[in-house]
């Protein structure tokens, strides 16, 4: 078997912000989630005074945001997304010890993760499951003896067992922001946009149109200017994605062992 949506998921979630953000295209990823992405949160003006990006230019203000969003130690994204043609829903969780927790959404299926001392578990329901090994091109008839070992239970993917060097980027926060801002030419032909709010919070925002595309990056105007918004309209992969809960800790605690089960129960070279 090989369900590999949750990294590709996580990951597209991820690269939507971190090469969206300042304001590139992202690159396309693979599988995704539910939810429609036209849903953008109505402008409202939100200027404070003074404004702490005064005669900086749109390049400069993406410079700082990049800068203060690579240095935190933790965040969350909230968000939808279109990836690969499919669409994607997350709620994660993330810093830079190696622990996450979340939800992802895959259509109409539905995973849980969480990853804490190394060891990555995953609660899926049948249709997320069902998506999954059949993106992956796992036949039909080994597609129900797995869905009925893992079904209502956590998938448990212990360090070096397959696919945990890849749920190892999606649960690293320096990992997941590696690409963040790398190209400072994609900031070619920034402009500010009005102020607005997101989350009460205050922000400046960058816009950015290419071949039929709208990239817009909120950057907090209060505190850290981290980046607290991405969204872009236009094209094929359309997408909000909301960051928040900057540098506060990431709980996890494992399951209970009585409701895991263990990847090696699968076949060999399960692929996570």
């Amino acid at each position: 078997m090989r369900s590999q949506s949750s990294r590709p998921g996580l990951r597209a979630a991820a690269v939507f912000c971190a090469a969206v953000a300042v304001a590139g295209t992202a690159p396309a990823a693979a599988a995704a989630p539910a939810a429609t992405v036209s849903r953008l949160p109505a402008p409202a003006p939100a200027a404070p005074s003074p404004d702490p990006f005064d005669g900086l230019t749109p390049a400069q203000i993406a410079d700082r945001a990049v800068d203060a969003t690579r240095s935190a130690d933790s965040l969350r994204m909230t968000g939808q997304v279109v990836s690969g043609g499919q669409d994607l829903d997350v709620d994660f969780s993330v810093d830079d010890q190696g622990s996450c927790r979340g939800r992802i959404g895959v259509d109409d299926g539905e995973a849980e993760l969480r990853r804490v001392d190394g060891v990555t578990y995953m609660k899926g329901d049948e249709a997320f499951w069902r998506i999954s090994m059949t993106s992956q091109g796992v036949p039909e008839n080994q597609i129900a003896p797995v869905v009925e070992l893992v079904q209502g239970r956590w998938l448990k993917i212990a360090p070096g067992q397959a696919g945990s060097a890849d749920l190892d980027e999606v649960c690293d926060l320096d990992s997941l922001l590696d690409d963040l801002g790398r190209d400072g030419d994609d900031r070619a032909g920034l402009t500010r946009g009005p102020d607005r709010e997101v989350d009460h919070t205050p922000v400046a925002t960058l816009v950015k149109k290419e071949s039929g595309e709208t990239t817009t990056v909120s950057v907090a105007q209060e505190g850290k200017p981290y980046i607290r918004q991405v969204v872009r309209t236009g094209g094929d992969e359309p997408g909000s994605m909301t960051l928040s809960a900057y540098d506060r800790p990431v709980e996890v605690t494992a399951p209970p062992a009585d409701e895991t089960v263990d990847l090696s129960r699968l076949d060999p070279g399960t692929r996570a």
